[in-house]
């Protein structure tokens, strides 16, 4: 479809924060907005920000948020000129976009084979190797032969990952250390993958120790023109999924930031990409960087990226998706201070993380300078079970590191929540800790840095002395320095509280 139309009315195939951050760009740019919801979400602040909302079933996804032929009518029946999908649900579905196409209804986002070309790893890789983007050494092809894994393992050495090919969210991933692993992870890899995405093919990479992810922002123009909008730390995670993320990375020179960013450039140069996208890479120790996957959307992440560069991503996509050129070049982008983002989920980090469920019986935001809530709840409102437990993105900015890491803090111990667990505390401690506070972390920082005592409000002796535990376990699997103790200036980094 051509991508030379106004668009008037949007409807947002989305819900919760991500449904309210999109219809607000809308409005500032006088776009009517749609909201469609679940049974569940009836109340929710997206849906009586909406311009209309419609009820398109009951709570459970595949009833309602994932249902196109349902989408598709309320388009028609309320002449919605283009969707924005937000993340999650149909926001990378090519059949969605498609059916989209077919109902004259333009989809903010790439082609339907863009979409399905980075969905599958095994074909990313293929279609970036042209492109001389650097790539972790493993099969070019699935691997479900035991044997067949087994060569390529002693050809890259173990330890190996073992990741499927339609994956993501950390699921269908094994690590395997030696070869008397090799077969239960090839087969739990396997299992895992047909259980979660229906496509039980996997591939074997060379396992990256002690990785950093780092991930580049595209913006891309039906005119040809590709910028890279600078990278997002997002190295803090639990379940191979992220929580603390932070713009600009703390360990990029100038130089490997040009390198990764022209290499995300010509990942989407690879699929003709159009709209907002992010390119996923790892960094090694060495300085050396490896493309992982690319998220043919927006991320959750993406405000850190508006922080340092002025830009709204969500105008961005949606002036893309009316066929208009990009109003500014490569060398018209700046790094303008730093931002930091950490995600509230309502879940337990004192036990392994585990999703909680209630009402929120205190909810109050945090305020003053530099500080950004995207939320979608109200105090009162229940944390539905049919759903992500995301319940907001706390995002700070600050002049530099050290102001944003000091402005996070304080921000999350002004964030009041009670009636649900959440992960407040756990990046609170994150603040605090000398890891991160020097930028000298991975995407280990949970196991090597974190037991769950140190959330249990012991006072500042006691928890000093756990971290020193966690330090010293580090020490004996690294066989590495043991870290100092954290702490920060301007108060103890232990005050955690549990609200």
């Amino acid at each position: 479809m051509a991508r030379n139309k106004v668009i008037k009315k949007l409807l947002v195939a989305n819900r919760g924060e991500i449904a309210l951050r999109v219809m607000r760009s809308a409005r500032e740019m006088g776009i009517a907005t749609v909201a469609v919801y679940s049974e569940a979400d009836a109340g929710a602040p997206f849906v009586r920000f909406a311009d209309e909302a419609v009820c398109i079933g009951p709570p459970p996804s595949r009833e309602s948020y994932l249902r196109i032929d349902k989408l598709v009518e309320v388009c028609r029946k309320l002449k919605v000129d283009a969707v924005h999908p937000g993340y999650g649900f149909l926001s990378e579905n090519g059949a969605f976009a498609t059916a989209l196409e077919k109902a004259g209804v333009l989809f903010v986002g790439p082609s339907p084979k863009a979409m399905e070309v980075m969905g599958d790893k095994l074909a990313a890789k293929e279609a970036v190797k042209a492109f001389g983007v650097p790539l972790v050494p493993g099969t070019e092809g699935a691997v479900s032969d035991p044997k067949e894994a087994l060569a390529v393992a002693k050809t890259i050495k173990f330890p190996i990952l073992i990741k499927a090919a339609a994956g993501g969210g950390g699921k269908g991933m094994r690590i395997v250390e030696d070869e008397a692993g090799l077969q239960e992870g090839l087969d739990r890899a396997i299992s895992e993958a047909k259980n979660a995405f229906g496509d039980g093919s996997v591939f074997i990479e060379k396992y990256v120790e002690g990785p950093r992810h780092i991930e580049v922002q595209v913006l891309a123009d039906t005119h040809g023109n590709v910028l890279y909008l600078f990278e997002r730390e997002c190295s803090v995670q639990r379940r191979h999924q992220k929580v603390v993320e932070e713009a600009p990375s703390a360990v990029l020179t100038p130089e490997m930031r040009k390198r990764m960013g022209e290499a995300a450039v010509n990942v989407a140069r690879s699929v003709d990409y159009v709209g907002a996208g992010t390119v996923e890479f790892l960094l090694d120790a060495n300085g050396d960087f490896y493309f992982m996957e690319m998220n043919t959307r927006l991320q959750v992440e993406h405000p850190v990226t508006e922080l340092i560069t002025g830009l709204d991503l969500v105008k961005e996509q949606l002036k893309v998706a009316m066929g208009e050129k990009l109003g500014f070049t490569q060398d018209d982008l700046r790094i303008h201070g730093h931002a930091i983002e950490v995600r509230v989920y309502a879940e337990d980090p004192s036990n392994n993380f585990l999703p909680d469920i209630g009402t929120l019986q205190t909810y109050r935001r945090p305020e003053g300078p530099g500080v950004r809530v995207d939320d979608g709840f109200e105090e009162g409102m229940t944390i539905p079970i049919h759903y992500d437990p995301m319940i907001s993105k706390l995002i700070v900015h600050g002049a530099d590191r050290d102001e944003a890491i000091a402005r996070m803090a304080r921000a999350i111990d002004d964030y009041a929540i009670r009636g649900v667990e959440t992960t407040l505390p756990f990046c609170r401690y994150v603040m605090g800790h000398e890891a991160f506070r020097s930028g000298n972390y991975d995407t280990h920082f949970v196991r090597d840095h974190f037991t769950p005592e140190v959330l249990e409000g012991r006072d500042p002796e006691e928890a000093m002395a756990a971290a020193l535990v966690a330090a010293v376990l580090r020490e004996e699997r690294l066989a590495g320095p043991v870290p100092r103790p954290a702490s920060a200036s301007g108060g103890s980094p232990w005050k955690l509280r549990r609200l």
